[in-house]
């Protein structure tokens, strides 16, 4: 089967190659290299473009006939998304309809989309399941939803996956997450146990949480990536159109991923509390049931150390070989 990956040489997306690479599949990469590395792709053949040219997008589907698309293309950094709203509108939105155009043009129906938790807002309840509702509190979470929204008109067989708190490497060191200003809480944990920061920030310790700190629910990218070979051939098998979230269904406090950084790192480093962050939930948790029953999701990677362990290991590669 031909899959089209937009959005493959990026952090998550070159997991996703990874993956399908893996069980044989036939991959075409299509990615701007905004962000993502030629050399993360290790299956496929690499095009670099953009989705907002429609002409490379149809040339490329005349040649390449994909059997579905897995589309990974998004800005993703809510505080960018809130100081340039139109950006994330353009790309994210925009970008994504002539995505979806080139799909109907060339009769392509299967489409599994990458969204976000950030389409629940503030959740009043945890863990969050996929029919609450939808309420984001910035721009990026907006794009997300929209997106899914439009998808819904659409004649094409789609699953959307929302993604919750996504973190670690390749256990082997040959593809992880490349960002020179990391705001992920992992990221920047190693990162500080590596000396790359004085000191790691955390934001709001008077959370209603036991440790007064927020809690996220935290998934390896390896397992993420397995989430969607198995909506793609849950599509395949004939599946009709639906969303999961992305998730263990269990949470970390931050100084809970501090603490354990320290332990896996074997690094004691410098904290320091800053006042609350405008919209972080105390806690987002995914109810993971619909996953685990309807995809038969089976998680490999719920491991907190392991995770941990993972990302820095990455990180000590990305700083040797300056892969920035």
């Amino acid at each position: 089967m031909k899959v089209f990956v937009a959005g493959g040489a990026g952090y998550i997306g070159s997991f996703i190659v990874k993956a399908l690479g893996e069980k044989g599949y036939d991959i075409l990469v299509y990615d701007n290299l905004s962000t993502g590395h030629a050399w993360a792709v290790l299956y496929g053949e690499l095009i670099r473009g953009d989705l907002n040219d429609n002409k490379t997008l149809e040339d490329v589907f005349s040649c390449f006939k994909p059997d579905a698309v897995i589309h990974m293309a998004a800005s993703i950094v809510v505080p960018e998304s809130v100081k340039y709203p139109l950006k994330y509108y353009r790309n994210n939105v925009i970008n994504s309809i002539n995505l979806m155009e080139t799909c109907e043009k060339f009769n392509v129906k299967k489409f599994v989309f990458s969204s976000s938790a950030a389409v629940y807002g503030i959740p009043r309840v945890n863990p969050v399941e996929e029919d609450m509702a939808l309420n984001p509190i910035n721009p990026y979470g907006y794009t997300k939803l929209m997106v899914e929204k439009i998808l819904q008109d659409l004649p094409i067989q789609h699953v959307c996956l929302r993604y919750f708190n996504v973190a670690g490497a390749d256990e082997k060191r040959r593809i992880g997450q490349v960002v020179k200003d990391a705001t992920h809480l992992i990221t920047r944990c190693v990162r500080t146990a590596l000396g790359k920061y004085r000191c790691l920030e955390i934001y709001g310790n008077d959370y209603d949480t036991d440790d007064g700190t927020c809690i996220r629910d935290y998934i390896h990218v390896e397992d993420l990536a397995q989430a969607h070979v198995l909506a793609l051939d849950y599509l395949m098998d004939g599946g009709n159109s639906n969303v999961f979230n992305c998730g263990y269904g269990h949470g970390y406090s931050v100084l809970e991923v501090v603490n354990k950084t320290k332990e896996v790192m074997n690094i004691n480093f410098p904290t320091k509390f800053k006042e609350r962050r405008e919209g972080d939930p105390p806690v987002l948790i995914a109810d993971s049931k619909k996953i685990r029953k309807m995809l038969h999701f089976k998680p490999q990677h719920d491991d907190l150390e392991f995770i941990i362990r993972t990302a820095g290991n990455w990180e000590k590669k990305v700083w040797e070989e300056k892969l920035f």
